[in-house]
């Protein structure tokens, strides 16, 4: 019966466990012995494993985080490090393995592939959403609804005191949590790393909407926004409008928490068709979902090449705020 690893690294997103119950369960009735890494590259590096059967997936499809655990492993960074992984592996008898993260975690498995006779196929899960090749990543449904359920209550607040409040959510360098939030949340504006931050305009539309009799104002900022986060912006607003201000920094409160459907349905449709890329003799390629189909993106492409963002959609969004 060959053996094939699975592993969880980098930052946590729901879903991931969905994405493991999905591989094991998927695997085993192929006749593969599924054979579980504890906190990601770290754990591969101590020989951390386990075998998964049936029962050791059973009740997690609903739970956030990794059951797994997860780590940041600088070692793999160098030869020596993966190297010794691939030792790791070919002791065990894991003639392959698949890795659930996103760009570091697949850098990670390309190393791996190109070192050893290890087959890897990688699955994107990141609330980011910022990995190529697929057009959602495992977590970022789930993120940007635990984000939406936060802005609806800061709104309430935010009416009832007319008073503006500036939110900055996570995506690291890219907008995409922003966006969605920000439109899903009636957001006055948004500030995305995509594109330039102008502070006189953003006060022109937050003076704009006052004068309209706007009792609230959303700001939705996201954190790799080149102004510098939310705490630069909101204090530069304030300069220029003398504007009573809140400030909510959402963090990580948006990695966990129970995995939506839409999460949970994705995890299960990547772990299974990754699975079939392994069993079907592929390797150094992530499995996603473009346009509701499977789609193999060779690794090296999911963070050379970068994903687009939908720009026309904070025009859009301008439109409906005024």
């Amino acid at each position: 019966m060959c053996k094939l690893g699975v592993l969880t690294s980098g930052g946590d997103a729901p879903g991931m466990n969905a994405c493991i119950r999905a591989i094991v369960r998927y695997g085993i009735k192929r006749e593969l012995e599924i054979i579980g890494i504890r906190r990601g590259y770290a754990g591969l590096l101590d020989s951390d494993f386990v075998k998964l059967d049936n029962r050791a997936v059973g009740n997690i499809i609903q739970r956030g985080g990794t059951f797994l655990g997860t780590a940041r492993c600088e070692e793999m960074k160098t030869k020596g490090g993966v190297n010794k992984a691939v030792q790791n592996l070919q002791q065990e008898g894991i003639g392959g393995l698949i890795t659930i993260g996103g760009d570091g975690t697949f850098r990670g498995a390309m190393a791996l592939a190109k070192a050893g006779n290890i087959r890897v196929i990688g699955i994107p899960s990141t609330i980011d959403n910022d990995i190529y090749g697929t057009d959602y990543s495992i977590g970022f449904d789930t993120a940007t609804n635990t984000a939406l359920n936060a802005i609806d209550k800061i709104r309430d607040t935010a009416g009832a005191m007319h008073r503006a409040f500036f939110v900055e959510v996570m995506g690291r360098t890219r907008g995409f949590i922003a966006l969605d939030v920000g439109i899903a949340g009636g957001a006055e504006q948004i500030l995305i790393p995509e594109t330039e931050t102008n502070i006189d305009k953003l006060c022109q539309s937050i003076s704009s909407s006052i004068r309209k009799g706007k009792r609230s104002t959303i700001v939705i900022v996201a954190e790799g926004d080149e102004a510098g986060g939310v705490f630069p912006v909101a204090q530069q607003v304030w300069e220029r409008l003398r504007l009573e201000y809140r400030i909510c920094v959402l963090g990580h409160i948006q990695r966990g928490g129970s995995p939506t459907a839409r999460d949970r349905v994705l995890a299960s449709k990547l772990g299974s068709a990754a699975v079939d890329a392994f069993i079907s003799g592929r390797s150094g390629e992530m499995v996603g979902e473009v346009n509701g189909q499977i789609e193999l993106t060779p690794l090296e492409n999911t963070w050379r090449k970068r994903k687009k963002l939908d720009k026309s959609l904070i025009r859009f969004m301008e439109e409906l705020a005024s």
